[in-house]
């Protein structure tokens, strides 16, 4: 880490961004800057730019074998300044490899020869297979020189065998019953930061895709059904009228529309009569598609308007083994989910045109779909749902690099998780992550946020890409209130959806739409190591009127939450943000009136880790 440079501080200086210090910035970061492609002042630099790809995917895929066929044409646009002399593909399947190196456990009956690739054409000249350079989930395929502002395009022949156990976020989920992700070979993102994208997916860390456009044609056999990401284009040469009409019917309802039940699966007549089905989807300005596909699962349907000032409707879709009850009540808590995004947290138009929640073997994100295993408890029902949905902005409308800043999205779900589950069911408290994270804070596997991903495993993982980023989040909307709050994050979406914001990209977004600077607290808490820990010193004053002292003890900036129990039994709440730590102080007076005898005072409230308690309740003689 280094300083910035006298020309970015006078670009700071310029943008009128708040200026009392400066995130450090790594030696790439500060390149990026002074090329113009990111600034600090939050907003994409004046010279930012990404790459992108138009791709046509046609997969036949035959349940019995599980093989998975296809072809893919991409038309892919270098818009970099840069000359690329070759082309990075991601192959994802190549995790379950024979040789592959990975972080996750495989069974051997899943360990496979990945993906073959049968034929490639790189503007319409066949290329030698023997010529591609395989490593992992990487493949390095060389070209000719591709110029800035120019074109390739590229046919890909494919095959590979899905998974039967070992379910990675992809897979077999029963028989009949399958989620297909990350199937079709990709171009790797090629960005400003780091050229391109070489880290391998070895199934711990996630994934970090470009936004392009997709037309996916998937055959399945008759009485199959597909849902994906995109909208379904030609629902009447795949199935019958009745049940096109009631998926029309969904997307202007705000009921729960049954489009197939039990008692259609049992009739039949669902599809088309043809040996296979084509079912074909169009995606526009996402990051990836995801298939799921099923001969026995019911589906269910709502929708709602997201968007007020337009009208624009969301439809939302659970489709499901009918033998898991505890699917039954998933639409609802789903369509509760997008509603609460859409006018709550983040408070945000729901961006894309319909959610749908897959009944498998995982819980994983996808643009527009999420893979969900079934979850007896009610509560852990309504947490799974709503965190996994919450990712459709974090990272699929705001295009984090998942690989390399876990925290960027799962601290957003985690925060959303933690708001969203007590609006659908107010009995909620949830505490994810919260008990490891103080039962660990301050010990060597407790890392600063920012470390990159790539770099941590296991808890250190965990605690860093879920709950501390959440808390980080928490503790600012508390800070600067609702209306600052999302003037902030707002700003931040302006800036950034559809694009790849890094760290600093987020800081000074929030900074700027705020109009507060928070690097002190960004700084502290995410940048640095350190111990949540507070206490109280002493209670003093005469009277009803009282004086509390509390000392921050460790480094880490926490809200004051102090729950007065009288000796009567009723209590007293009062609570101060993060602010009273601005100045750098370590101590805080909390002055109160007491109408009546006290008996102990508590210092702490759920979302406070606190990593020594021992001074944290003060009993009063």
């Amino acid at each position: 880490m280094k300083s910035l440079s006298f020309f970015s501080i006078c670009l700071l200086i310029a943008a009128n961004v708040f200026s009392q210090s400066l995130l450090p910035t790594p030696e790439n970061i500060e390149h990026a800057i002074s090329k113009g492609t990111r600034s600090i002042s939050g907003m994409p630099g004046k010279n930012y730019w990404q790459n992108n790809a138009d791709y046509n995917i046609k997969i036949n895929f035959e349940p019995t074998t599980r093989l998975l066929t296809g072809t893919e044409e991409i038309i892919y646009t270098n818009n970099s300044p840069d000359t690329l002399k070759q082309i990075v593909f991601k192959l994802y399947p190549n995790l379950y490899k024979k040789g592959s190196q990975r972080l996750m456990t495989i069974k051997a009956e899943d360990i496979s020869e990945g993906v073959a690739i049968e034929e490639m054409k790189v503007d319409n000249i066949t290329q030698e297979l023997s010529g591609l350079k395989e490593d992992g989930t990487n493949m390095i395929v060389k070209i000719a020189p591709l110029l800035p502002g120019r074109q390739l395009n590229f046919f890909i022949k494919f095959s590979y065998t899905l998974n039967k156990t070992s379910h990675i976020r992809t897979g077999e989920v029963d028989e009949g019953s399958y989620f297909i992700a990350y199937f079709f070979p990709r171009i790797a993102v090629y960005d400003d930061i780091d050229g391109w994208n070489l880290n391998p997916y070895l199934g711990t860390q996630e994934f970090y895709n470009d936004f392009c456009h997709f037309n996916t044609s998937v055959t399945v056999p008759a009485n199959y059904l597909v849902w994906a990401t995109g909208d379904l284009k030609n629902c009447d040469e795949v199935l019958n009228e009745a049940f096109c009409k009631k998926i029309k019917q969904a997307e202007n309802s705000d009921a729960i529309i049954n489009i197939i039940d039990s008692t259609d699966l049992k009739n039949g007549n669902i599809t088309l009569p043809n040996n296979t089905n084509t079912w074909k989807f169009e995606a526009n300005n996402v990051t990836d598609v995801a298939i799921g596909i099923s001969n026995h699962y019911i589906w269910q349907s709502s929708s709602l308007v997201v968007d007020k000032a337009t009208g624009r409707r969301t439809r939302v879709d659970a489709v499901f083994n009918p033998s898991h009850k505890d699917y039954f009540r998933i639409a609802m808590d789903a369509r509760k989910t997008v509603e609460a995004m859409s006018y709550r947290f983040p408070k945000w138009p729901y961006p894309y045109n319909h959610e749908t929640v897959f009944d498998g073997l995982d819980q994983m994100e996808y643009p527009m779909m999420v893979n969900d295993n079934p979850l007896e408890d009610k509560a852990e029902s309504i947490e799974l749902t709503d965190h996994e949905i919450f990712h459709t902005m974090f990272p699929f409308y705001m295009g984090i690099n998942e690989t390399k800043y876990g925290w960027m999205d799962e601290g957003w779900a985690t925060i959303g998780e933690w708001l969203i589950s007590p609006m659908i069911d107010s009995t909620i408290v949830d505490e994810y992550g919260m008990d490891r994270t103080e039962k660990f804070a301050g010990t060597e596997v407790d890392m600063p946020i920012t470390t990159l991903t790539t770099q941590e495993y296991g808890l250190s993982m965990f605690l860093n890409s879920y709950p501390k980023p959440a808390l980080g989040y928490l503790y600012v909307k508390d800070m600067l209130g609702d209306d600052l709050f999302f003037k902030g994050l707002h700003h931040y979406f302006k800036n950034w959806a559809g694009k790849h914001p890094i760290p600093t990209d987020f800081f000074y977004s929030m900074n700027a739409g705020s109009g507060k600077n928070l690097n002190w607290f960004w700084q502290k808490w995410f940048y640095q190591n350190g111990l949540p820990d507070e206490g109280i010193v002493k209670l003093t004053g005469s009277g009803s009127n009282k004086l509390l002292m509390v000392k921050l003890k460790g480094t880490k900036p926490l809200p004051v939450d102090v729950t007065i129990i009288y000796k009567d039994g009723s209590t007293q709440k009062i609570h101060r943000s993060i602010a009273v730590w601005e100045n750098g102080n370590n101590t805080t007076a909390i002055r109160f009136t007491a109408t009546k005898l006290i008996k102990k005072i508590l210092l702490g409230s759920t979302y406070i880790p606190d990593a020594d308690r021992s001074d944290n309740e003060l009993e009063i003689k």
